[in-house]
């Protein structure tokens, strides 16, 4: 990850064995042995050298996801200008199954013209060219290559121009501002003497500068008349004293001196012409993005809060000049006023919605002598501590790519963590919530929207078998955890895996977690709503059905062993890039491949997940090593009652009640059910015995008897007439 941590083996030559020379070196017509440390070939005009060609896997060991390097050759002139690149070999699953190679090759054509020698790049800046949208790591990577390698070949070939400038500090640092020099002078009389700088440009020199970096679409794509001036542009360094005077005038001078801070520099540009020094970035973002001051190794940027408007310029016979505006040098930026920088003016033409192309032209700067005034020698004592001080800022180097990967996406990260928060909140209190249908309904569906919409077409970060895969290969070959840095949602979401995986088998990731299973699931409640009669599958043939996963894994895992880059094509088996990274932007078979997956689950809920999915298979082969179950069941759960089982979106239950924890996504349903009066028949039958059972008495019941004689019937009716 380091510019001076060279590759193991130094393999420029079978490259060059290979590659036409013109691909990489457009002019040349040969290349020297190779030579050098770093390895270098050098390339040949018939006996004229023009420059270097090297690879850049043999210079820095930036990787790719893959744990493999990407290989670019990379055509550097004489002068530090990258004339050429060309990716040779790589194993990033991204390209091979998921990114068209001609955007790939497209990105690295944009480093094409750019001079990391004259034009160092800023850390912490984001690439010089456009991410194409699906392969950010990938493609952060081969940048980061290129631009590492670049400046490492250049300064070991003698071509950095860092060493002149640091010998030449001595005598810079010598002089310092003339505070003394306080005379008013004409805008001719500064522009003599070099007070003021001018670059004028023309509508046929920038399009003669876009045919020099190999963009003849942007060239082409002229704006304004071939007469028109493009951009008359004029800068100084105000904060010399009179400098400043004879620019903004009595009044605006002591303003900027009230203003300046002691050291700190302030600079006026000015231009005329059709293209403005100021576009528009600093309104959208607060940054001044057309024009950069570079001094040495360093440049900076301003902001809009460094900026203030000018009317005009007040130098005696200066023109009108359309845009005056006025920068103070931020305070986390520096600039030496003695010695040279430059104002680097940045053209761009947007062809489409989602291409653009750029050049930059130079407009040197040199304080005039006679603004500057001779200073004593330091101290023989404070000799020693300034001249560490170079060598403190060179070892200062800028952190590694997954660092700075971090750093920039720190918000995403902490919204990823409570997110993951949240759903430990869930599984640990699943009983609570379980016993509310409507709440967990309403969790989960919120939840999987999340998964669909922030993780997967958002974030990026969809696991893939492909990640296990790449991941087993670096443990056999050369692991290193750096390389499974450079995306941290993926990283986090796998660590998030691993450990819920201990807790609650694969079901944490594939039920809640996993961006396609939510696509899945959400258009399948849709079908639901719109009346589509779901398929039920017998319990014999949905087991049958479920081993696919597993030959797939075993299959593809196999392969791995034998070639990565064969397992990788063959994993397209997944249908995650086409729909979640990509967003369904591809050729129309990848398309119709993932249409006909998302149409079978509207039909058979998560059809997918349950029957071809090798990452699910691949994290379903430990569950038995799972330390927990939290799911629980009544002792008749299966017989003689099979609701659970008949309502288990997945099919995980078995007839006999159990929960087959290597298809078991915890969506949770059977633990709603546990709870549910209405639903359980456990539960219904409990409170049908408890209302059917008598209440026993609070006390005894005295009741009355009544005793009733019964006549005999064969007396007869009336004695006393029978005896008369």
């Amino acid at each position: 990850m380091f510019i001076g941590h060279a590759a193991q083996a130094q393999r420029l030559p079978d490259f060059l064995a290979t590659t036409p020379i013109d691909a990489v070196f457009p002019g040349a017509d040969r290349v020297g042995p190779p030579e050098g440390k770093p390895m270098v070939a050098r390339a040949y005009s018939g006996d004229r050298q023009l420059g270097l060609v090297y690879l850049t896997s043999d210079v820095v060991n930036t990787r790719g996801y893959s744990s493999k390097p990407i290989d670019v050759l990379v055509g550097l002139s004489d002068s530090g200008r990258i004339v050429g690149a060309k990716l040779v070999e790589h194993h990033e699953p991204i390209v091979l199954i998921g990114i068209p190679q001609a955007k790939v090759d497209h990105f690295i054509q944009g480093y094409v013209g750019l001079n990391f020698v004259e034009s160092p790049p800023r850390h912490g800046a984001p690439p010089p060219v456009d991410i194409v949208s699906g392969a950010t790591v990938t493609l952060m990577v081969i940048g980061d290559t290129i631009t590492r390698s670049a400046i490492a070949v250049a300064r070991a070939h003698g071509i950095d121009k860092s060493g002149a400038s640091r010998q030449a500090a001595p005598a810079a640092a010598a002089r310092v501002l003339d505070e003394s020099q306080t005379e008013v002078q004409s805008w001719q009389a500064l522009l003599d003497s070099g007070a003021v700088k001018n670059l004028r440009l023309s509508p046929q020199d920038v399009n003669q500068a876009f045919l020099q970096s190999g963009r003849k679409d942007a060239a082409e794509h002229s704006e304004g008349g071939q007469d028109d001036t493009f951009i008359d542009l004029y800068v100084a360094l105000v904060s010399a004293p009179s400098i400043g005077r004879s620019l903004l005038g009595d009044t605006g001078w002591q303003r900027l001196k009230e203003r300046l801070k002691p050291g700190q520099q302030a600079v006026l540009v000015a231009g005329n012409g059709a293209y403005s020094f100021k576009g528009s970035g600093y309104v959208r973002g607060g940054i001044f993005d057309r024009i950069e001051v570079v001094q040495d190794e360093g440049s900076f940027r301003f902001r809009d809060r460094n900026h203030q408007r000018l009317a005009d310029v007040s130098a005696a016979g200066a023109p009108a000049l359309r845009e005056v505006a006025l920068f103070v040098v931020p305070e986390d930026a520096a600039l030496d006023p003695v010695k040279p920088w430059r104002l680097q003016l940045m053209v761009q033409r947007v062809l489409s919605v989602s291409d653009k192309a750029f050049v930059t032209f130079d407009l040197p700067y040199e304080l005039p002598r006679a603004y500057t005034r001779a200073v004593e020698p330091a101290p023989a004592a404070a000799q020693p501590a300034a001249a560490a001080a170079p060598v403190a800022a060179t070892e200062d180097a800028p952190p590694a790519l997954w660092k700075q990967i971090w750093q920039g996406k720190a918000g995403q990260i902490a919204i990823l963590t409570a997110a993951l928060t949240v759903l430990v909140g869930i599984f640990f209190f699943q009983d609570q919530l379980a016993a509310r249908p409507l709440l967990h309904d309403r969790l989960r569906l919120a939840f999987l929207a999340f998964a669909l919409f922030w993780i997967g077409w958002y974030g990026q970060a969809q696991l893939s078998i492909v990640n296990v895969l790449t991941f087993f290969s670096a443990l056999r070959t050369d692991f290193r955890w750096e390389y499974f840095l450079m995306d941290p949602l993926v990283f986090i979401l796998w660590c998030a895996t691993a450990i819920s995986m201990v807790f609650w088998n694969r079901g944490a990731f594939c039920g809640w977690l996993c961006p396609f299973g939510a696509l899945q699931e959400l258009s399948n409640r849709i079908a639901k709503r719109l009346g589509v009669r779901q398929l039920k599958i017998g319990h014999g043939v949905n087991q049958r059905l479920s081993t696919l996963k597993y030959v797939i894994f075993l299959l593809l895992f196999g392969f791995s062993l034998y070639d990565l880059a064969v397992a990788e094509q063959l994993a397209e088996v997944e249908p995650f890039k086409t729909a979640i990274i990509l967003h369904f932007m591809r050729y129309w078979p990848f398309v119709a491949f993932a249409v006909a997956l998302l149409v079978a689950g509207l039909f058979v809920e998560r059809f997918f997940c349950r029957y071809l999915c090798p990452l699910g298979a691949a994290l379903a082969i430990p569950a038995r090593l799972r330390i927990f179950n939290w799911l629980r069941r009544y002792r008749d759960c299966g017989n003689p009652c099979q609701r659970c089982n008949l309502e288990c979106p997945v099919q995980a239950i078995d007839p006999t009640g159990e929960i087959n924890p290597n298809e078991c996504i915890q969506c949770l349903h059977c633990q709603m059910l546990y709870h549910h009066q209405q639903k359980c028949p456990h539960l219904i039958q409990k409170r049908a015995k408890r209302e059917r059972r008598p209440a026993p008495a609070a006390e005894p019941v005295v009741q009355e008897v009544v005793m009733h004689r019964t006549p005999n019937r064969s007396a007869p009716a009336n004695p006393a007439r029978t005896e008369s």
